[in-house]
């Protein structure tokens, strides 16, 4: 019997991701001033990462210092993608890098020169980069100063960011993201990003789930501006080059009803809902939802919302939404967050799960993809979706990860299935390209990439290269175009 032929779009962009934090290094070099990442320890799954007020590397290790050396090995790893065959590397600029502490009067030299160099490498190999503005950051000092996105004054920061980076790379960069995953500042994890650093010695970065009336006003506020500011952004970037295409990048939440237990099935509407749709119709609609009112009143959320910020909002809607897909979760109702495999809902008894404890849901992205298209009928990308799992080499330099082979497989038929649904999906870049610092944890053996890094969890080896099995099999994947998945 013959294979199955999958199909997907004529230009479809494959490729692999990574953030700048997670792999850059070079933390303090070339002018970069200090991030909010730069202060942010190491973990594991029974200790969180700490957000220190004075970086102390004799006491702690700072991940984001070294990442996977990307910073000096930009050309060799690009190279490597090239050979995989990317049409597309999705990666994030690291604002610090451009405007060191944020409110800087002119940007950095040598932090626009490493990019130039950088996109002018990707060109040289046919590979259109796809750009993050803030994936998880900000530079320290706005954080510390102005108290982070809660200080309207952050929103013409960016807006100067922006202005800057999108004439600087005007013709090598046409396809931008704002703000990374930027639903969870509707939840207590993003309060770190968006709120700004409390003077205190060390903070948990996963912030206590019971938050406070002023805890939900200042990460609500906080995110109110952030959508002001790519809304902003998306005007200016078409008028500075029509060409430029912007978009969301959302992290894919999906939730199933734990039951068919009325309430259950109510619990998993409000999750789609307040994990998804809240900030998707803002930036896609540019409108809030019909129910935010509600959500607000109930909760004690407050927001100056001035009849100036509705039409920037109505009149900044993004080209295409981008998002992450790593699993599904459960929602019961009750109480919000339960004893589970996640922060964010119940296990799924109907699915494996990862090493770590993260569901594996093929067929949900399916679902979710023609959840998010049926709401809004723009253009969808993937661009991040993988599998982290402790790897190894062998004696003879191999790195074997079937897992991720398998992972990557079911993931892709589904996308092809979905794409037969109607949806217009335009790209896919796996999490990661490379491997790279985890930003849950901030471990380095909690691997993603198709290709291996010889590093350790406090930063030690010799950031040597190597590829995966997974590496030669996506290479034959985008080779085909997808096509022979079953191959």
């Amino acid at each position: 019997m013959k294979n199955k032929e999958y199909q997907f779009p004529e230009g479809f962009l494959w490729g692999g991701a990574t953030a700048a934090t997670q792999c850059e290094g070079a933390w303090d070099v070339g002018g970069k001033g200090a991030s909010v990442l730069d202060h942010c320890t190491n973990g594991d799954r029974e200790h969180p990462r700490l957000i220190t007020a004075e970086i102390d590397t004799e006491k702690y290790h700072y991940p984001s210092h070294t990442g996977c050396e990307q910073y000096d090995h930009y050309e060799e790893d690009i190279k490597l993608f090239a050979e995989a065959g990317f049409k597309t590397y999705r990666m994030s600029i690291n604002w610090s890098r451009i405007f060191p502490n944020g409110d800087d009067m002119v940007p950095n030299q040598e932090g626009l020169d490493y990019y130039r160099k950088l996109f002018e490498k990707c060109k040289e190999y046919h590979i259109e980069p796809t750009v993050t503005m803030t994936h998880y950051d900000m530079p320290w000092n706005l954080s510390v100063k102005y108290g982070g996105w809660a200080n309207r004054k952050v929103v013409d920061f960016f807006l100067k960011y922006a202005e800057t980076i999108f004439t600087e790379y005007k013709g090598l960069v046409t396809r931008w993201l704002t703000h990374n995953e930027i639903n969870f500042g509707t939840v207590s994890y993003g309060e770190i990003v968006t709120s700004g650093i409390l003077p205190k010695s060390e903070r948990i970065v996963m912030q206590d789930p019971n938050a406070t009336t002023e805890d939900l006003n200042r990460r609500f506020k906080a995110l109110h501006h952030e959508f002001v500011a790519s809304a902003k952004a998306v005007q200016l970037a078409h008028e500075i080059d029509p060409a430029i295409e912007v978009g969301c990048m959302m992290c894919g939440f999906a939730f199933y009803p734990l039951s068919c237990k009325p309430e259950d099935v109510a619990a998993a509407q409000r999750d789609m809902e307040i994990w998804n749709y809240y900030c998707m119709d803002v930036m896609s609609k540019g409108k809030y939802p019909y129910w935010a009112k509600r959500f607000w009143d109930e909760n004690g959320i407050s927001l100056a919302i001035s009849e100036e910020d509705k039409t920037i909002l109505e009149n900044g809607t993004v080209d295409f939404i981008s998002f992450s897909y790593y699993r599904t979760d459960c929602s019961k109702g009750g109480d919000k967050l339960l004893e589970g495999n996640t922060d964010f809902g119940m296990p799924n008894p109907e699915l494996e799960a990862t090493e770590w404890g993260w569901s594996i849901d093929p067929q949900g992205l399916r679902w979710l993809m023609n959840e998010y298209y049926a709401r809004y009928e723009k253009p969808l990308m993937i661009v991040e979706n993988g599998i982290g799992a402790y790897e190894q080499q062998e004696s003879d330099g191999a790195i074997h990860d079937n897992h991720r082979i398998a992972y990557m497989k079911e993931h892709f038929k589904a996308m092809a299935q979905a794409i037969e649904d109607g949806v217009d999906l335009i790209g896919y870049a796996c999490w990661s390209a490379i491997d790279i610092v985890s930003a849950g944890t901030g471990e380095f053996k909690k691997r993603y990439g198709l290709i291996y890094v010889d590093a350790d969890d406090l930063g030690n080896g010799t950031y040597k290269r190597s590829k995966k099995d997974s590496f030669y099999w996506y290479k034959n994947v985008i080779s085909c175009n997808g096509k022979n998945l079953d191959e």
